[in-house]
């Protein structure tokens, strides 16, 4: 039976992944910062799905918080089949407004832990030949984001990341996917404050179910990068045919409130 472990799992697309695995007969390593809502999770899968559940209440934006991870795992004996970096978050706004407190915590969470995460148990799947690595971008990282720029960036890094990743692992058994869905109703809207944006104002957004259903399928696929919907695919995909600057305005446009 596959173990995956989950980061983000307390609420919104990592909380449906895990009902995902779940239904698919995979015990699970849960990550969240909340312990009551991981402890009510995993009352809950236990019962539904008669799988294991291990949780762990973390902070991830902390320095060296994979190691610390780790180091929990390892001592509770239990090993990843399939890790799913999906913890993360933004903030909205000008970037000379924002704080060096908030900017670091994101850059060290979004970037910093996932990569050191996947670090850390890469080697074990190769050592198995068989695994799977899914990290959470976003349809943001096909572009600049004025208003949000530091969140942009670093998921335009976790994208090139796990493309460049996934190049090198060809041929081992460990696939990567880059994961990139548009706004979501995840509670990250709320969280970043950017209800009255253009992009989320008066617009039926994704359900975090709908995305993790499709996130599952292109990661057991092993697609390297997966955009959810039609349309966002398009709109990702066609900002390389025009000028940076237009898609810096555009998104300007959508990002600012009405």
């Amino acid at each position: 039976m596959a173990t995956a472990l989950i980061t983000g799992a307390s609420g919104g697309i990592g909380m449906e992944l895990a009902k995902i695995h779940a239904g698919q007969k995979h015990n699970l390593i849960l990550v969240a910062r909340s312990s009551d809502k991981l402890l009510e999770l995993k009352s809950i899968l236990e019962q539904q799905h008669g799988i294991k559940v291990h949780i762990i209440a973390a902070d991830l934006s902390l320095s060296s918080a994979a190691t610390g991870l780790m180091e929990q795992i390892n001592k509770a004996n239990l090993q990843v089949d399939i890790l799913i970096n999906n913890a993360g978050f933004g903030t909205f706004g000008l970037f000379q407004d924002s704080s060096n407190e908030s900017n670091e915590a994101m850059m060290r969470l979004n970037i910093e832990t996932l990569t050191s995460l996947t670090r850390l148990v890469l080697p074990g799947m190769l050592e198995r030949r068989q695994g799977k690595i899914m990290n959470i971008a976003s349809t943001a990282a096909f572009q600049a984001g004025p208003l949000m720029a530091v969140y942009f960036a670093t998921k335009a890094f976790v994208l090139r990341f796990s493309e460049g990743l996934a190049n090198e692992l060809k041929g081992s058994g460990v696939s990567v996917t880059a994961y990139c869905p548009a706004a979501t109703e995840s509670g990250f809207q709320t969280a970043a404050k950017m209800e009255e944006s253009r992009l989320v104002k008066n617009r039926k957004l994704d359900t975090a179910e709908d995305v993790a259903k499709d996130a599952y399928k292109a990661m057991m696929k092993g697609e390297t990068i997966a955009i959810y919907g039609t349309l966002n695919s398009i709109l990702a995909k066609s900002t390389g045919l025009f000028p940076s600057s237009w898609t810096a305005k555009i998104a300007r446009w959508m990002m600012d409130r009405k």
